[in-house]
């Protein structure tokens, strides 16, 4: 048997190379051990998170009134809106990849604008939905969440069903 793992790790080393060295394998502590993160995320339940949603007209106060008008005809004029890191294409963030590929899944139409294409409208953006990251996906003119909300919504069937009813709208 030794015989035949070196003939064949012999017909390999020609592909790879000779001399390649062997895997090592190393822990690497990200705290020191003892020390409590400095930090805590808190994530409400599903029922909780319906009260983070808003409407789109209803964001923040301090967003010019040309980009909340922007914004408000943007959002209005599809059913369904994901304004994220890159294109639906060519996503540019995992997050924004998670949510393209969920969408598509679900063979629904939707729009997506870039938000590092425009410094102004990923600012102004924060502000109008009240939410700091991206993607940002927004439902028959409705905030409806970023990617950790649209994975939960859609493994519950919450999003299958908000999706159906605006198409229906």
């Amino acid at each position: 048997m030794a015989a035949a793992a070196s003939a064949s790790a012999a017909a390999i080393s020609p592909l790879y190379g000779a001399s390649l060295p062997r895997p090592v394998s190393a822990r690497v502590s990200l705290l020191p051990r003892g020390s409590p993160p400095t930090w805590r995320l808190s994530v409400g339940s599903p029922r909780a998170r319906s009260s983070t949603r808003c409407l789109a007209a209803a964001g923040g106060g301090g967003l010019a009134p040309e980009m909340r008008a922007t914004l408000d005809k943007v959002v209005g004029s599809h059913k369904v809106v994901l304004f994220m890191k890159g294109t639906k294409d060519f996503p540019q963030c995992g997050f924004s990849h998670t949510v393209v590929q969920i969408l598509r899944s679900l063979d629904v139409p939707f729009e997506t604008l870039d938000v590092l294409a425009n410094e102004a409208l990923r600012q102004g953006l924060k502000e109008y939905s009240s939410w700091p990251t991206f993607p940002q996906l927004y439902i028959d003119g409705e905030f409806f969440g970023g990617c950790d909300i649209t994975v939960d919504a859609y493994k519950s069937g919450e999003l299958q069903e908000t999706l159906e009813k605006a198409m229906l709208s």
